[in-house]
């Protein structure tokens, strides 16, 4: 294996991960705020979880969004 190759696979995949999550994110905050569901003043919990079938991987990542 090609340590420096796996690293820059591993960031080429978090870094899709990452801009995916926040473009989904705040889509589905900004219309939880358009339709009443939340009123912007809230801490909203969040949970990913990340999963490689091929390796058995399955872990929770979890936090706060605060949007104030």
């Amino acid at each position: 294996m090609d340590e420096e190759i796996f690293n820059m696979q591993i960031r080429k995949f978090l870094k899709s991960v990452g801009v995916t999550s926040q473009r989904e994110i705040e889509s589905a905050v900004r219309a939880a705020l358009a339709d009443g569901t939340l009123k912007g003043e809230e801490s909203i919990r969040a949970k990913v979880t990340l999963s490689i079938e091929t390796l058995g991987l399955s872990t929770d990542i979890e936090g706060e969004i605060d949007l104030v």
